[in-house]
C-alpha cells in the first residue's frame, strides 16, 4: 500500500479525512486544519509534509509578533511561522497575520501506529499554539 493510503487510513480511525483532488490529504483538529502531503525525494525516501493552519487575519501589532517569536522559538515538533498580509478594511489598510506550523518527516519503516502517533503529536502542539496565540 502506497505512504498515502497508509496515511489516509491511519489518520481516518482517529479524524475526518479529505482527499484533494492534487493528492493531498486534509484533516481538522481542534479548531485547525492540516495538509498532509507525501513527497518523494529520492528512491525509497518518502517524507510527509505537512502544514497546519493555527490562526488567521489576527491583528497584527507588537504583543502579537512577539508571541508568535517565541511560539517559533520555543516548538520543537514542526517550525511556526506568520504570513502578514495587508487588507483594506475602513478608511485604511489593516495589517493581519496567518499562522502556520510546518512539519516535515520521513516515513520509511514507520507502522501506522508510529505514523498516526507523530502526527496527531505535532497536530497537538499546533493546537497548543493556536490556543496561546488566540487566548
Amino acid at each position: 500500500m502506497e505512504l498515502t493510503e497508509r496515511l489516509a487510513a491511519a489518520l481516518a480511525e482517529i479524524l475526518p479525512v479529505q482527499r484533494e483532488d492534487d493528492g493531498a490529504l486534509t484533516v481538522p483538529h481542534d479548531e485547525t486544519f492540516a495538509s498532509l502531503r507525501v513527497v518523494t525525494i529520492a528512491e525509497g525516501l518518502e517524507m510527509v509534509s505537512l502544514t497546519q493552519v493555527l490562526a488567521w487575519d489576527l491583528p497584527l501589532d507588537a504583543k502579537i509578533r512577539a508571541r508568535v517569536a517565541k511560539h517559533a522559538h520555543d516548538t520543537l515538533l514542526g517550525t511556526v511561522s506568520m504570513v502578514e498580509k495587508i487588507g483594506v478594511a475602513g478608511p485604511g489598510p489593516r495589517k493581519t497575520g496567518d499562522v502556520l506550523l510546518r512539519y516535515n518527516f520521513p516515513a520509511a519503516g514507520l507502522t501506522d501506529d508510529a505514523l498516526r502517533t507523530l502526527v496527531l503529536m505535532v497536530l497537538a502542539t499546533g493546537a497548543d499554539v493556536r490556543r496561546a496565540l488566540v487566548a
